[in-house]
């Protein structure tokens, strides 16, 4: 579950809401053992998410960097490339236009 949590630190664009969010969801889910919670358990997965999201905000607010922003799409690029170097990495089909 926690290999989807990716650094969100010391980028040009800066992490966006929907990506701290994301990475909270990850890391509650990883926590709590689960997926999707159970009825009864719905408002406490949902709360920590929500908390876990705005330390983070502050966190990254708060964090200095010495070393340059690094760029999203090079990083995913070398990322990709890993992956393909590996084996783990299947290119997604490109679409069929109309």
């Amino acid at each position: 579950m926690c290999r989807n949590i990716h650094t969100l630190h010391n980028f040009e664009p800066a992490a966006t809401d929907d990506e701290v969010h994301a990475a909270a969801l990850q890391y509650v889910r990883k926590i709590a053992g689960t997926t999707k919670p159970s009825k009864a358990n719905q408002a406490a997965f949902d709360h920590a998410v929500a908390e876990i999201a705005h330390v983070t905000h502050h966190l990254l607010e708060d964090l200095v960097a010495v070393a340059p922003p690094k760029n999203r799409e090079e990083e995913a690029a070398k990322a990709r490339a890993r992956a393909e170097r590996s084996g783990r990495y299947a290119p997604r089909p490109v679409a069929a236009q109309a």
